[in-house]
């Protein structure tokens, strides 16, 4: 079902709204060239006409401590299995030059509870087809995928398959679609305590259950939102926030639309999470001036286990749709606080950070 779920989206882009169409098809690419007609540093190509064949073959081409900019082009294709942009290997681009983003896929299959060769589980982590540890990574105009077939394996209960988990700062993702089901995309940093930024504009995400999660500074500027029907009660949870109580920025949604096929009023639009019961993640998200569909309810958050939403930073401003009817359990920003939360404010630290596709 989760193949054949990947064949149609492949096959289809993101059909919809203004939003969706902007989404699915940026401005046609140079073969051969990046977006922005620079000579890119390495070009590949499944049918094996570029300079490599697999994504992870040109980021391990990358020299270490690399100090300057790299773009790797991939042409039109599907390309299984695991990339790891290692720490070592900073300000990689990969850029699809395909006339949407689906037209290159960059996807694999396993779950937390798949096991590895040695017979121990791969882990939430180790589920996920793509991994960055370095710092300045920039993605556009293509897709990430995890193909973990819930239905077709029965005997794994530990469902979580995350499709990218990014642990560095100064992240950056344009044009791009995240799908999955359970944990779709991990924001993360690489330790408690530190703080990791990522953008995402124009972006598409797609799952479940906590199908947006972790502790990084993450904003989604006119994203689409989608969660998918898995016909439960609940249908699921958009977000899973461990922000550390240190940090004032968790995920933050600007402008985005969240949308679903699923019944009305059975999604959440988040629950807290504290990894390995931690106290001191104290989840925030905040979601503003967006449009939401009839799948979310009231109260719009959850509890997770014994951690109770109320405690965490959960929050809403000015939305609008079927699904953002205000109550006493949908906790809104007064108009100071929201002047205090902007993208701006989420991002810029103390290096005063602002994305090169944010400008």
């Amino acid at each position: 079902m989760r193949r054949r779920r990947f064949l149609e989206l492949a096959g289809g882009g993101i059909a919809g709204t203004a939003l969706t169409a902007a989404v699915a098809s940026p401005a046609q690419a140079t073969p051969g060239r990046t977006a922005r007609g620079a000579p890119p540093f390495a070009i590949v190509a499944a049918d094996g006409s570029g300079d490599f064949a697999t994504i992870q073959a040109a980021v391990d081409a990358v020299p270490a401590g690399n100090t300057t900019p790299v773009t790797i082009a991939v042409r039109p294709g599907t390309y299984l299995g695991q990339v790891k942009v290692p720490s070592s290997a900073p300000f990689i681009t990969v850029a699809g030059l395909g006339a949407g983003p689906d037209a290159v896929v960059i996807a694999d299959d396993r779950a937390n509870g798949t096991l590895k060769p040695d017979g121990t589980p791969w882990g939430t982590t180790g589920s996920a087809s793509v991994t960055v540890d370095g710092a300045g990574f920039r993605a556009r105009n293509l897709t990430f995928a995890n193909l973990f077939d819930e239905a077709g394996h029965p005997e794994i209960t530990s469902k979580q398959a995350v499709a990218v988990l990014t642990r560095a700062d100064r992240v950056e993702f344009d044009r791009v679609r995240f799908l999955g089901n359970q944990d779709t995309l991990y924001v993360n940093s690489s330790a408690a305590g530190v703080v990791a930024r990522a953008y995402f504009r124009f972006c598409y995400v797609e799952g479940d259950v906590d199908f947006i999660f972790g502790r990084a500074t993450a904003v989604f500027d006119r994203c689409r939102i989608h969660s998918l029907n898995r016909n439960s009660s609940p249908n699921g949870y958009v977000t899973a926030p461990s922000t550390d109580v240190t940090n004032p920025y968790g995920l933050l949604f600007h402008r985005c639309m969240l949308t679903s096929d699923a019944p009305a009023g059975t999604v959440f639009l988040g629950r807290p999470w504290h990894p390995s019961n931690d106290p001191n993640a104290i989840g925030q998200t905040l979601i503003r001036e967006s449009w939401i569909g009839a799948h979310i309810g009231s109260p719009a958050w959850s509890d997770f286990g014994t951690w109770p939403w109320r405690e965490a930073r959960l929050a809403e401003y000015h939305n609008r749709g079927p699904g953002a009817v205000p109550s006493a359990d949908r906790p809104q920003l007064s108009d100071a606080d929201a002047a205090a939360n902007t993208m701006t404010a989420f991002l810029r630290g103390a290096d005063g950070w602002r994305p090169q596709s944010c400008r």
